[in-house]
């Protein structure tokens, strides 16, 4: 019997995949949510918009202040890359 592969999910409120420890989303994690939302590109940036505020009110949380810029490039700033152009 083989072994599922892990998903790469954010552990809160780090926002680090639980998999991989990189800063989420992790490139699997994009290639999985692109695949996962194929087809509906906008509940995809809802998706990772609501994320990125929850990502935010964390590192308030924790006493820090984020980087908007920063913030923005991580969550949002890929989708561009992930869209297909139409033909």
């Amino acid at each position: 019997m083989t072994a599922r592969p892990r998903p790469h999910l954010p552990m809160r409120p780090a926002w680090l995949c639980r998999n991989c420890a990189a800063p989420w989303p992790c490139g699997p994690a994009q290639l999985a949510l692109v695949t996962e939302f194929y087809g509906h590109s906008i509940a995809l940036a809802f998706y990772l918009a609501a994320s990125m505020q929850e990502a935010i009110d964390d590192v308030y949380g924790l006493g820090l202040r984020p980087n908007p810029a920063a913030m923005h490039a991580r969550f949002l700033g890929w989708l561009s890359l992930a869209r297909r152009p139409q033909r």
